[in-house]
């Protein structure tokens, strides 16, 4: 049987023509424009055509809300304690919801609308230090931008400089590099240091004989002490452990263990104070010595800093200013510095130089109203009264 060429060739042509439309359909871009022609097929037209770099949120718009800025204010700005500190926004499009602005990690202010300002009320900022304001910025009750600054609030006091007036003088054994003093019942206990030189002791105040002596391990540098309750802490300099002693023996009961440098030790009430060489002193609380809050010193000017030893006097917390003839008189509920004492000239001895054997130890017998204080390797002790 004859077969008919034009049939298979008009069946050849249609083969050939069906595999090149397939192999052209997966080409680039075809599927894009297949897909944006289905879009806006199944949409109605053009209202379903997403336009590029269009960002969308969860519940569908986004209106520049990651976009919210902090406009003031600006980072490191200084205000004083007792001030509003004013914030302004930038927000373009229709803004979120809401904007909570946060001081120091809580909630001081809301704005809903322009123009994107308010203020942190004056009764936030009652305290000294870096502080940070924050702003979040929420849509359908989700945060949606978030931006942060931190700010210096400064004392709003001129602190007082107030002198001394020497009461009695008392011997002081040379070889005591004092870090840390305190007075209780008739006693006086000091804390010293040096690697291979630290100890504690109990000493006689009229005499300074030392009538009880624990030495620490040659390695440890020890600083401050106090008294809580029956037991005795001791810090040591950059070990970042001390020791806690039973008073009537001296006998260890305990280790403690901190983060930073230890330089200061005083009791305040209930809690234990710890100052570390800068602006900061710790507030501890005594029986797991965990760190519970910081407060920040602050003069008018700027940041107090290398507090060293410490007592607690009356209600305030006393500091020796380490390679001053200062003490700082703190307000341990705002950590403005009220006053400074200047001790200049207290220790009259040619062969002490106060340049390196600086003052430093502060005790207060609270029954006598005595304050008693001294330095580093210094032949006395003194009782004092502070004037104006």
């Amino acid at each position: 049987m004859r077969r008919n060429p034009v049939k298979y060739i008009s069946i050849f042509s249609v083969a050939v023509l069906t595999l090149w439309v397939i192999s052209c359909s997966g080409k680039s871009g075809n599927n894009g424009r297949a897909a944006t022609e289905a879009v806006a097929g199944t949409s109605g037209g053009n209202s379903g055509t997403v336009a590029a770099g269009t960002d969308l949120t969860a519940d569908g718009a986004d209106d520049g809300i990651s976009l919210t800025r902090m406009k003031q204010p600006e980072e490191n700005a200084r205000f004083r304690t007792g001030e509003a500190v004013e914030v302004v926004l930038s927000v373009p499009g229709s803004g979120p919801d809401s904007i909570v602005i946060y001081y120091d990690g809580k909630p001081a202010a809301t704005v809903r609308n322009a123009p994107w300002e308010c203020s942190v009320p004056a009764s936030f900022t009652v305290s000294t230090g870096r502080k940070s304001v924050k702003m979040t910025a929420y849509r359908n009750g989700k945060p949606r931008a978030s931006a942060t600054r931190f700010i210096v609030v400064l004392s709003d006091i001129i602190p007082k400089r107030q002198g001394y007036r020497v009461i009695n003088t008392y011997p002081h054994d040379r070889a005591a590099f004092t870090q840390g003093l305190f007075y209780d019942n008739g006693v006086l206990y000091e804390g010293t240091g040096q690697e291979t030189g630290s100890t504690l002791r109990e000493v006689d105040l009229y005499t300074g004989r030392v009538n009880r002596q624990l030495n620490l391990s040659p390695e440890l540098f020890g600083e401050g002490i106090t008294l809580y309750r029956d037991r005795i802490y001791q810090l040591t300099w950059r070990s970042r452990v001390g020791f806690v002693y039973e008073k009537s023996t001296f006998r260890q009961i305990n280790k403690i263990y901190y983060q930073s440098e230890g330089w200061g030790l005083t009791t305040m009430d209930d809690r234990i104070v710890m100052s570390d060489g800068t602006n900061v002193l710790y507030i501890i609380e005594p029986e797991m010595f965990t760190v519970i809050s910081r407060l920040e010193v602050y003069d008018n000017n700027g940041m107090v800093d290398q507090l060293n030893e410490l007592e607690y006097i009356n209600g305030e917390i006393w500091a020796n200013i380490w390679n001053t003839d200062l003490i700082a008189r703190i307000d341990p509920a705002t950590g403005k510095l009220l006053a400074y004492i200047d001790l200049k000239g207290i220790l009259r001895d040619p062969g002490t130089d106060t340049s390196i054997d600086v003052l430093n130890g502060i005790a207060w017998d609270s029954d006598g109203g005595r304050i008693f204080v001294t330095g580093k390797n210094w032949p006395s002790l003194f009782e004092i009264r502070v004037t104006e």
